[in-house]
């Protein structure tokens, strides 16, 4: 699955990964207006199984197939 990943510009390491050709439709008005403004990152081909940096893939497409969107928060410091 090709994915777009947008940082967001409200706060640091935060992340929503969506379907490259649906984009952004699909991700909800009131996360957005938090998300600040968006800007892409990155565009990956997912395949299930891959490792990212911090999450598994195959729980990136299951979200991406079920919701349209998954979202990454940032680490938890402390």
């Amino acid at each position: 699955m090709k994915v777009t990943v947008y940082k967001a510009s409200s706060r640091e390491y935060l992340y929503v990964y969506v379907a490259e050709a649906v984009g952004l439709e699909k991700v909800p008005s009131a996360l957005l207006a938090q998300f600040g403004d968006p800007t892409p990152v990155m565009t990956l081909d997912l395949k299930a199984g891959q490792q990212l940096a911090r999450v598994c893939a195959t729980d990136v497409i299951s979200a991406v197939e079920d919701k349209g969107y998954y979202l990454q928060m940032p680490p938890v410091v402390g």
